[in-house]
């Protein structure tokens, strides 16, 4: 693959994933997926109103094969660019990964079933509702805010407690079943006929106030069904309380971050180069950096050599990177947080730290070496992070290059 083609799968990998705030061809991509998500699903709900199908049938069936449209292009687009969402593995496998992950298989049956019907009319009825799964696109939308983005977080890091709940409710659930069954099949047989009825009974007691079609007449079984109605409140209450948990101690991290790292401003970043890096063996001017982006200085060998723009790069080079200021109107720094011991960073990836969608991290230093800041990467206590975010960290000190 030619460099001009990588950088333009590179590029649009950017923009149809999550976008940031100063790459506005990318926000707006966002924008438009998510508002064609919306329409798609409005228009599936309109179409089922009798009165509105007939009026406005054919504009509805229009709007709904440009969504589906879009869906596809917008598939094929996330495969044709998964191997650049997945550097470390080879093209092949990256769009395997892709296909078989759960965004992948929503997306494809986003809109695969719209056009199935045509190489197989007899099945368009069990097609169609297949589109139901155009629902749970709804979750791209999730991703575009950290507030939402929120809610799935805290019920994946609290779903061993949520599953341990569930399980408490299932248990007292059967042992309930089974006694009011013992207490009343004698007195209405025809009602609790079997353990399954006296299931369907504490199901609707313990998670609601019951149905009324169910319900005990016996003394006995209305002082038991009373116990059963507390312990039920008690027991819905468990998963909400882990819920709300949850929440708090997902703001509390986020708040525990400032209080534990450092933070400075940059102007200047080292860049040790090795034989495998893409750089080594080219010239300054060959590099292609960006306007306003400087080499300000190339250390070799214990030597500062003059980064004229014939000078060839070699492996073991340390190059100093400087940039222009950006002014006062504008307030982008780049900061260093150094982990301390008791940053709830330690020992996590990258992919699972608590950080907003706005905080990019740049690079990690580990005992005087630059690591590449990849999902997989462990951070560890001591490490000096080189990040980008709006927010803002106290007790700021001066990074020295």
């Amino acid at each position: 693959m030619t460099d001009k083609m990588l950088a333009r799968r590179k590029r649009v990998c950017e923009i149809i994933e999550v976008g940031r705030d100063r790459d506005w061809a990318s926000r707006l991509y966002d924008l438009i997926n998510a508002l064609v998500i919306v329409i798609n699903l409005v228009t599936s709900i309109l179409y089922t109103f009798d009165e509105i199908s007939a009026k406005y049938g054919a504009l509805l069936l229009s709007v709904e094969a440009i969504t589906v449209v879009f869906f596809a292009v917008d598939y094929f687009l996330r495969l044709w660019t998964a191997p650049v969402l997945h550097p470390e593995l080879s093209a092949v496998k990256a769009e395997v990964k892709y296909v078989t992950s759960f965004s992948g298989i929503v997306d494809l049956l986003s809109f695969l079933p719209y056009y199935l019907p045509v190489f197989f009319p007899a099945g368009a009825v069990a097609f169609r509702m297949f589109r139901v799964m155009r629902i749970f696109r709804l979750f791209r939308i999730n991703a575009y805010y950290d507030s939402l983005n929120v809610i799935t977080e805290v019920i994946a890091s609290k779903r061993q407690q949520l599953m341990s709940s569930v399980f408490i409710i299932l248990i007292l659930m059967l042992a309930s079943s089974l006694c009011m069954y013992s207490l009343e099949h004698e007195a209405q047989p025809e009602v609790f006929t079997n353990a399954f009825s006296g299931i369907w009974w504490s199901m609707s007691t313990l998670l609601t106030v019951g149905y009324g079609d169910i319900y005990p007449i016996t003394t006995l079984g209305k002082l038991f069904g009373i116990g059963i109605a507390f312990l039920g409140v008690g027991m819905v209450a468990i998963p909400t309380g882990i819920i709300s948990a949850g929440f708090v101690d997902q703001y509390s991290r986020i708040k525990r971050l400032s209080e534990y790292a450092n933070e400075a401003d940059i102007h200047f970043i080292k860049v040790s180069l090795s034989k495998k890096d893409l750089w080594a063996g080219q010239t300054i001017q060959g590099l292609g950096l960006p306007t306003g982006i400087i080499v300000a200085a190339i250390q070799r060998e214990g030597k500062i050599v003059v980064p004229r723009g014939n000078v060839e790069l070699h492996p073991g080079d340390t190059l100093v990177l400087g940039a222009k200021s950006l002014g006062d109107d504008k307030h982008i720094d780049l900061k260093e947080m150094v982990l301390r011991r008791q940053n709830p960073w330690n020992g996590q990836h990258i992919r699972d730290l608590d950080i907003s969608r706005q905080t990019i991290i740049v690079m990690v230093r580990r005992k005087g070496n630059i690591l590449i800041p990849s999902g997989d990467l462990v951070l560890k206590e001591g490490d000096s992070i080189i990040l980008y975010t709006q927010s803002h960290l106290r007790d700021a000190t001066t990074i020295e290059v």
